[in-house]
């Protein structure tokens, strides 16, 4: 049964039908296919492809690919968001953009698997970062569609999780297929289109049945929300630009890490970044869905969003100091507990600020690069940070690099505060 509620925290008046019956295990389908379908490639099959095609190269060929598809990425979220908004088929609003995604998954691979050169493989890139982007905005804009915003703890934990969840999930069945590198590929790939598309099958989208005038100004705005007019919005902004700072921090270089400074062999990195991932994301998903929950129950958010991103920077801290894998893990967990439980409200949290709530999309695409910049500024400022006291022997200082992760995850939990519209 809908419920037609008047949100006070955003000054929308609107009925949700707060789906039951499944509707999170589509949602969640979708969602972690979606992080499985980008993630994949970006963390595997990309770097084995451009190792076939120019072993000498492949490092360049690579952040090729990367780069310009994470800057297609950025651009896209607004800009589908919006569309999404202004939609009015018949199809509903979401339901479209869950599909292209499904379609640009596939077309992604397919290039990626016939593709013999650069610019065939930027391409496959690209078509891949789009259909994330496009199923993203789809999944994240389904959570204030559907939900009351006292209800929308667990769905805000599903969306928040697919990432994780998505990594672990899709390199654990590119390891059972290799070293088949085409079924490595297509499977992810698959599985991600099947996502959306049984999600959209699934899903109860209205029907948009006006669309406000759209000119140039309105393009340029698509990219931009005023801080001074939406203040909270713009806290909620850099609050999650600087948590995600910090998991970006310890993503990125967790291989470098375990070489450099744990003496891993480099041969057995593979297993020891996936051991970590999963331990990560167990503990994420054992304490995501309580802190939504128990979020819902007590009608708070910022408590727990402050809460979880000091969690989070305590295991950055804890793995700063590690002198051992087994105390990495110990301190991976630890960040595993503050990401599951800031993912579980951070959304949530975010849905109750926007400056239109019944056209969510395009403000969550904005939210959505706070989210996406970090992994392109870390690789940025770490050589600096790296260089911090480095000697002949310590060449790299990746201490200072996770305690700065940790300080940005602390300043993101400061920035939470100033936010008046949700407690």
């Amino acid at each position: 049964m809908s419920a037609f509620l008047q949100d006070h925290s955003t000054g929308s008046t609107q009925a949700w039908p707060n789906p039951s019956g499944g509707f999170l295990f589509f949602l969640g389908l979708a969602a972690v296919g979606a992080g499985m379908g980008n993630l994949v490639p970006a963390v595997l099959t990309t770097s084995l492809k451009a190792t076939a095609l120019d072993p000498a190269g492949a490092t360049t060929l690579l952040s090729t690919v990367i780069g310009i598809s994470a800057l297609w990425s950025l651009l896209s979220f607004p800009v589908l968001g919006r569309l999404s908004d202004r939609t009015t088929g018949r199809l509903g609003r979401r339901r479209p953009f869950l599909l292209l995604g499904a379609a640009l998954f596939v077309v992604g691979a397919v290039l990626m698997l016939i593709g013999q050169s650069t610019p065939v493989l930027v391409l496959s890139g690209i078509a891949t970062a789009l259909g994330f982007s496009s199923a993203t905005v789809a999944c994240t804009a389904v959570v204030a569609d559907q939900f009351a915003p006292e209800r929308r703890g667990p769905a805000s934990a599903v969306v928040g999780l697919s990432l994780p969840v998505g990594a672990v999930a899709g390199l654990f069945i590119a390891q059972l297929v290799a070293p088949d590198l085409d079924a490595m590929i297509l499977l992810p790939a698959a599985i991600a289109a099947l996502g959306c598309v049984a999600f959209a099958i699934r899903l109860p989208d209205a029907r948009a049945t006006r669309r406000e005038p759209f000119g140039w100004i309105d393009l340029l705005r698509t990219f931009w929300v005023s801080p001074r007019r939406r203040p909270d919005f713009g806290w909620a902004w850099l609050s999650r630009l600087m948590v995600f700072l910090g998991v970006a921090a310890i993503q990125a270089y967790q291989p470098f890490y375990l070489i450099v400074v744990l003496h891993h062999p480099p041969a057995e990195v593979a297993n020891a970044v996936f051991l970590s991932t999963l331990v990560l994301t167990v503990m994420a998903l054992l304490f995501a869905p309580l802190a939504g929950k128990l979020s819902d129950r007590v009608g708070r958010r910022k408590p727990f969003v402050v809460a979880a991103a000091v969690i989070f920077a305590v295991g950055l801290t804890t793995a700063a100091f590690a002198t051992s894998f087994g105390m990495f893990l110990v301190a991976v967990a630890i960040v595993g507990l503050g990401q599951g439980a800031y993912f579980a409200v951070d959304i949530a949290l975010i849905t109750q600020l926007l400056p239109d709530p019944d056209n969510p999309a395009k403000d969550l695409g904005i939210m959505n690069i706070a989210s996406t910049l970090p992994s392109s500024l870390i690789p940025a400022i770490a050589p600096a940070v790296l260089a911090i006291g480095a000697t002949a022997a310590s060449p790299q200082n990746f201490t200072a690099l996770f305690v700065l992760g940790a300080v940005a995850g602390l300043v993101g939990a400061v920035l939470v505060l100033p936010i008046r519209k949700v407690s």
